[in-house]
């Protein structure tokens, strides 16, 4: 074969491969695209948003939202920065980037900064940096009022409420209940496991529609006089109970266990009205009874009316008062307010007990001179000071009180947490200090605070026992 036909044959050789390899690349027909290359990922939201304010302190959850999915190389996630903060993760799923941080601070402004390539789109290709400000709520001031809601109070209930409020986040006054309502059996077992009186003790009218009776007779005040001319101050509750329905003799609190509607007890003919003027006339009757020996007292009815409502799905009230909701509720503790004033009664600070996530069941500023708040089973100090904290950012200008406790949490780990209540009260144990005459009376155990919570309680020096209670009179 001749060069030149060598030539040839190998020019048409090319030409065929040339004409297969196009032919193959088209192959796929004529309607297929490259893939194509996606922009940098784009942010599209963020919570919070860029600029906000009002935050809560402490810990704080970011997420940023993308147009596509993307992702975060773990070895990027250190140059993610809050200012004066610690970023504790980052993670990424989907189109959401989520940044957890810590230590946030009332009062102060943060950027969040996450630098170009920590995210990445499907396609490698970083977002462009990410800067995102947000602030801190300021610090609530608080402002305790110093003045009483009642009108006119009369001169030893002022000196009360003024002694609590010289004391109020300085020291924190001690306090017993009775076992069950009208007694100082609880005091006394405290005595004899301290060698101490706690300042107050609390009473209870929930035996209302039996006295005067030979057990129970809240006429007789004698013990409330003794307490108060040792310079011991009272307290007194109302676990109100009302018939199991109209015209019964049986009595509850529980609303699953009687027909008395507490959004009836304002309407004119109802039989719940009926029965609430009767019972509000006989308490105020025998609040008058302290009120004319001088003897202030801090009043703490229809406590704990939201229950557990807010607290999960199928929540609760516990007590009828706060079963028909918030406004029944509010009508009736306004009811029972000025009906009080109409009797003349200048004895009493009121006290209204929070559930924390209650505020729709808040009487209102004039109406109330403490919040209280109950806590049981809770040996975190920490988060019985968070607590106080939160209540105490709600409700600026009142004092804040332990009106209840169980199980709690040393009152000087509470104390020195930040948890500076204006005074505690741990429950009764009924079958320890039933009866003073029996010999598990002496014993060390209690249900709700035993004698070694106590002598903690009493060796801190910012604790308040009856012995060191100035007169108020």
């Amino acid at each position: 074969m001749t060069a030149i036909a060598n030539r040839f044959l190998n020019t048409c050789f090319v030409i065929l491969f040339i004409l297969s390899v196009t032919v193959t690349a088209c192959s796929n027909g004529e309607d297929d695209e490259p893939t194509p290359v996606l922009d940098a990922p784009l942010l599209v939201g963020s919570i919070p948003v860029d600029g906000a304010t009002d935050l809560s302190e402490g810990n704080l959850t970011i997420t940023l939202t993308f147009d596509q999915n993307v992702t975060s190389p773990s070895s990027t996630h250190s140059q993610v920065t809050i200012t004066d903060a610690t970023v504790t993760s980052v993670t990424a799923s989907l189109t959401q980037v989520t940044i957890k941080a810590t230590g946030l601070e009332k009062g102060s402004t943060y950027q969040l900064v996450v630098p170009k390539g920590v995210v990445l789109g499907p396609t490698k290709v970083a977002a462009a940096e990410i800067i995102i400000s947000f602030s801190i709520q300021e610090e609530v001031q608080t402002a305790i009022t110093t003045s009483l809601a009642i009108d006119n109070p009369s001169q030893q209930a002022q000196n009360l409420y003024d002694f609590l409020l010289e004391n109020y986040g300085q020291k924190v006054l001690s306090g017993t209940m009775a076992n069950v309502n009208w007694n100082t059996n609880e005091a006394e077992w405290v005595k004899l496991q301290t060698g101490k009186y706690p300042a107050i003790a609390t009473f209870d009218y929930v035996h209302l529609p039996y006295s005067p009776a030979n057990w129970i007779d809240y006429s007789n005040t004698a013990i409330q006089e003794d307490w108060w001319n040792n310079n011991g101050l009272i307290s007194i509750g109302w676990h109100w109970i009302v018939p199991t329905a109209e015209g019964a003799t049986d009595y509850t609190y529980k609303p699953e266990e009687t027909t008395f509607k507490a959004s009836n007890v304002t309407i004119d003919g109802t039989w719940e009205n009926d029965l609430v003027k009767a019972d509000l006339k006989k308490a105020a009757d025998y609040l008058k009874l302290l009120q004319a020996k001088n003897i202030p007292v801090i009043w703490r009815p229809l406590h704990e009316a939201a229950g557990n409502i807010y607290e999960f799905s199928g929540g609760s009230a516990w007590f009828w008062w706060g079963n028909n909701g918030a406004k029944a509720y509010k009508d009736l503790w306004i009811y029972m307010f000025d009906y009080f004033k109409t009797q003349g009664l200048n004895n009493l600070i009121w006290v209204w007990t929070t559930q924390t996530k209650d505020r729709e069941f808040y009487p209102g500023d004039n109406y109330v001179d403490i919040i209280g708040r109950d806590i049981y089973n809770n040996s975190n100090a920490l988060d019985i000071a968070d607590e106080f904290a939160s209540i105490q950012e709600s409700y600026p200008t009142k004092m804040v009180t332990l009106s209840e406790c169980g199980n709690a949490a040393n009152i000087l780990a509470q104390w020195n947490a930040g948890a500076q209540w204006s005074y505690f009260m741990p429950w009764y144990d009924y079958e320890r200090t039933d009866d003073l005459n029996e010999s598990d009376f002496n014993e060390t155990n209690h249900e709700y605070a035993d004698a070694s919570w106590w002598t903690d309680a009493f060796n801190h020096s910012d604790v308040i026992t009856r012995d060191q209670m100035p007169s108020l009179k």
